[in-house]
């Protein structure tokens, strides 16, 4: 009986210790993305970022239409062109496929290194603003709703409009 007793009792306690703890463990939720975008120096990154792109878009779309130009010539030619001169036109024409296959090549590395340059620094803001917003309300947990299958929006507490103060922006 008394076995019992003291069962009954620690699993008392440890209930009790339990709701304890699951009051004060708070968690909030946040769609980091959408703050981003809410953000000032997020527009002029991406026209930055637009422009950059279609400076080196310009580029190639030049340099496909060379190769086009060349080969047509070459096509409308190659009948009449000796045996060593078709073979450096084919030549001069492979050259210039392979090197525009180099710039898209060095093109997409180059813009996806420009999107990081512009963008990090406004990544980084947001987690400071998001950290001390944390910080401040006592949330143990911050969750990403972008990578979230469920949320309990009454048990967790979306932060962004909290986020949204402390970085000026609505």
């Amino acid at each position: 009986m008394k076995k019992v007793f003291g069962i009954l009792l620690f699993a008392a306690l440890l209930f009790t210790a339990q709701e304890g703890f699951a009051q004060s463990f708070k968690t909030g939720h946040i769609n980091r993305d959408d703050i981003i975008m809410t953000m000032p120096e997020y527009d002029t990154a991406m026209k930055q970022y637009n422009a950059y792109g279609q400076e080196l878009t310009n580029a190639l779309e030049l340099m496909q239409v060379e190769y086009n130009n060349k080969l047509d010539q070459y096509v409308k030619d190659s009948k009449t062109l000796t045996d060593l001169v078709k073979a450096n036109k084919e030549q001069e024409l492979a050259d210039m496929q392979n090197r525009i296959n180099n710039f898209q090549q060095q093109a997409q590395t180059q813009l996806q290194d420009k999107q990081a340059e512009l963008l990090n620094p406004i990544i980084e803001k947001v987690t400071q603003a998001i950290n001390a917003v944390s910080k401040e309300g006592g949330f143990i947990y911050i969750y990403d709703i972008r990578t979230l299958v469920y949320v309990d929006t009454v048990k967790s507490t979306d932060i962004s409009p909290l986020v949204k103060a402390k970085l000026g922006v609505k």
